[in-house]
């Protein structure tokens, strides 16, 4: 598939409604993911790093809120334990599509299965990976522990829980500097002002970020030991939990 510019907030739009992971997103995610979120691409990198690493024999290895794939791809590239499925879950039946296109162009032995449908709704078992790659974020807070709590009933001893979200900063200080450094990345990768305008008011209602540490207060609660801040660019990051 060739990758389309993101110029959906390019001109001023009359009724700016809710963001959402639409037929429009989809054609061009990979462009808006490349220029608005930094460090993502590393992000993926290490993704397939470490399902290379704990990925069970005989085990699930699930990417919930997969959008188009990347981190199924990542993670079947790498993976070398026997026997191994990944199960990849979205709730865009857009996005699902293109997934599918895309894990679909290569043969592996890895098997993967593409499921439309919310991560609420899937049974997470006998798992030894799971990857929340910007997707917490999108769900209503009261929902949050449920879903980690969930994750750790359903992984295998030694398995890991890989959760990437952009933090928000209780230092007000801290919080507008690495916002404002956020926006500049977007300036240099060619968005303009209206672009970033109209796209932070689209999506502020659907993306609530919290902090690292409720996000650490919920692996504990869920019964992780071990969780820690493994990557962070500006108010981007990316978190493991092993139980």
């Amino acid at each position: 598939m060739t990758e389309q510019t993101d110029n959906i907030y390019a001109a001023p739009l009359d009724k700016l409604g809710d963001f959402q992971f639409d037929q429009q997103v989809a054609q061009v995610f990979p462009d808006m993911i490349k220029r608005s979120v930094p460090g993502y691409s590393n992000i993926i990198t290490a993704i397939g790093m470490l399902a290379k690493r704990y990925a069970q024999p005989n085990s699930n290895l699930y990417d919930l809120g997969c959008s188009l794939g990347a981190a199924t791809l990542e993670m079947r590239r790498h993976v070398n334990a026997s026997r191994c499925k990944i199960i990849a879950v979205d709730n865009s039946q857009a996005m699902i599509e293109r997934c599918l296109l895309q894990v679909n162009a290569f043969k592996s032995e890895t098997n993967v299965e593409v499921v439309c449908d919310d991560l609420q709704s899937v049974d997470i078992s006998n798992a030894s990976v799971v990857v929340l790659n910007f997707t917490l974020q999108f769900i209503k807070p009261q929902e949050r522990q449920a879903i980690i709590d969930k994750i750790y009933a359903g992984l295998r001893d030694g398995g890991i829980l890989i959760v990437s979200e952009k933090l928000r900063f209780d230092n007000e200080t801290m919080n507008e500097l690495l916002t404002d450094l956020h926006h500049d990345f977007k300036r240099a990768n060619g968005y303009s002002e209206l672009e970033i305008s109209q796209k932070r008011n689209a999506i502020e209602h659907v993306m609530l970020t919290d902090t690292l540490e409720i996000h650490k207060g919920r692996f504990q609660q869920a019964g992780f030991n071990t969780s820690e801040l493994w990557f962070q660019c500006f108010n981007f990051s990316s978190m493991i939990a092993i139980k």
